[in-house]
């Protein structure tokens, strides 16, 4: 089953293009849930998450909405999350593990992470200890044959991303090495990817049709190797995610009258 949602859903510049004028960021989760059926959260990079939180996600989305969830960035980008880190993330989960809303834990590792047989190891240890575990890599040394093929033999998610071409950076894949296919739009904004004074800069890009119908046969036959396929958009910025989610939403609907019409 394909399943569309935005990176993120608690922005304030989504007022207007997204959410109505005079809404309070209170109603934004509830809003979020009448137009996407899975969400993609990511301040749990930034601050360790709370099951009180996941709590309060599953009431509000009325459980009929699935999750994902970015892990910290002590277990990415610092890796100096101990035994207590792993407990702690593990019991903010929990809710969401037992009402079976919690589809994938996904781990984004910076580009600075190279593919060397310690690293190996150290995805292996974590990927062991989380709930449906997908690695999402900055460094196109990680785009190997064969780390696709170790990832499948461990059952480990490999996120697909489309993000612009520039050397060192992922190519384009679609592959599903678990029982999770991922797949998430960071933009192609070039010329800000790297050269910024804010970060919400580097995402602000806008997909056009003919961009997002690259990616429409790539994902049916992701869906065909999968049990789940999650896409979200994290080219966030003024709610341009939301434009390009409910876009390839209905080319891939369009695609599936097509098919059911032959």
């Amino acid at each position: 089953m394909i399943r569309i949602g935005t990176s993120g859903f608690h922005y304030d510049d989504w007022i207007g293009p997204f959410y109505p004028e005079g809404c309070s960021t209170e109603q934004f989760l509830s809003i979020y849930a009448t137009h996407f059926n899975a969400l993609e959260l990511n301040f749990s990079f930034y601050r360790m998450p709370t099951s009180g939180q996941m709590e309060s996600f599953i009431r509000r989305t009325d459980g009929k909405v699935v999750f994902a969830v970015k892990a910290h960035r002590s277990f990415t980008h610092d890796r100096t999350a101990g035994h207590n880190d792993l407990l702690a993330f593990q019991e903010a989960l929990r809710p969401l593990r037992e009402a079976d809303l919690l589809c994938a834990t996904l781990l984004q590792f910076p580009g600075s992470f190279r593919q060397t047989e310690e690293n190996r190891r150290y995805l292996k240890s974590i990927g062991e200890q989380l709930h449906q575990p997908v690695f999402e890599f900055r460094n196109v040394e990680w785009s190997e044959p064969a780390i696709l093929k170790w990832l499948f033999t461990l059952r480990f998610g490999y996120c697909c991303v489309d993000e612009p071409s520039l050397p060192g950076l992922m190519p384009p894949l679609a592959v599903a090495t678990s029982q999770v296919a991922y797949v998430r739009f960071h933009g192609r904004n070039t010329a800000r990817w790297y050269a910024h004074n804010q970060p919400h800069e580097r995402y602000d890009y806008r997909y056009s049709t003919a961009e997002i119908s690259e990616w429409v046969g790539k994902i049916i036959n992701l869906d065909r190797q999968a049990e789940h396929t999650l896409v979200f958009f994290n080219n966030h910025f003024a709610a341009k995610a939301v434009d390009g989610a409910k876009n390839l939403a209905r080319l891939l609907q369009a695609a599936s009258h097509g098919e059911m019409s032959r």
